[in-house]
């Protein structure tokens, strides 16, 4: 078999200045949220509804994911540092073993996830005075979107790698910065961030051209069992992110991702009982 392994030799800085430097992670990043406002803003266009409803909407979209991830991060992964740092949980700095600016490199999306999904309960009854379902049904399509420029930004940090392959499209990550970078992996982020595309298709197509829409919580309930499903699935071919997770049958991630499946089933079958016509 001919090699195809790809060498990815990209730095993770798109413009470096002295020391000042933008990141593509960053710019990828700011691009899920320009890109599902948009998404957002024409869902809410076609049903008539204010626009300063949606501006407020992304306020606490913005908000949440990034308090959710952090908090995320620190109980899930690594409680048994951040207990003893509490201070490093909302500070971007590492002061152990001397003081230095770290950014929040420690994120996690089953964190962002439950902000999420808090921060839009508070929005359905601080604003929009609507089910909290009725807002997850129209938020999570955006949010799968961004949900695949996140993962594109984590491939070009060369981070969340996977377990070596001899797969002709494996990839050897040479600013991962692991012992073995020339040592072609699974490009995790990518089957993921492929996953997270096609997941929003299909929820585009079901908002769009079905009655959908109208089955309170059947979208939300959809985006839970297409995401984690996916999420579940390709952590089999990642690398665990924590040492603690050597010793797991399943590793965190996976765990994690399980009660989002399954709540997404029931919202599924809940949506189907309240309201029967063919989708």
């Amino acid at each position: 078999m001919v090699s195809l392994f790809i060498n990815w030799d990209v730095s993770p800085e798109l413009i470096s200045l002295g020391g000042f430097s933008i990141r593509y992670y960053g710019l990828l990043f700011a691009l899920a949220f320009v890109c599902g406002y948009k998404v957002e803003e024409k869902m809410f266009k076609s049903e008539g509804l204010s626009q300063q409803w949606l501006d407020k909407l992304w306020i606490y979209v913005a908000v949440a994911t990034v308090i959710g991830a952090r908090l995320g991060h620190c109980f899930f992964y690594d409680w048994a540092y951040y207990s003893a740092h509490p201070f490093e949980i909302i500070l971007p700095v590492r002061f152990q073993p001397e003081f230095r600016f770290t950014g929040y490199q420690g994120l996690a999306s089953h964190g962002a996830a439950i902000g999420i999904i808090a921060g839009l309960w508070y929005y359905s009854k601080k604003v929009s005075r609507k089910s909290i379902f009725w807002i997850l049904d129209r938020a999570v399509i955006p949010i799968a979107l961004a949900g695949f420029f996140i993962r594109m930004g984590n491939l070009m940090n060369s981070e969340i790698v996977g377990l070596p392959t001899d797969l002709p499209w494996g990839f050897r990550f040479v600013h991962s910065g692991m012992s073995d970078p020339m040592t072609p992996r699974h490009p995790a982020q990518l089957y993921e961030a492929i996953c997270y595309l096609i997941s929003f298709a299909i929820l585009m197509h079901l908002y769009w051209k079905t009655k959908a829409k109208d089955r309170q919580g059947f979208l939300f309930g959809m985006f839970l069992v297409l995401i984690f499903t996916a999420r579940f699935v390709i952590e089999f071919v990642k690398e665990n992110q924590e040492a603690f997770e050597d010793t797991m049958t399943l590793n965190m991630g996976q765990w994690l991702s399980i009660p989002f499946v399954l709540v997404g089933i029931y919202m599924i079958w809940r949506s189907g009982k309240q309201t029967k016509y063919k989708i």
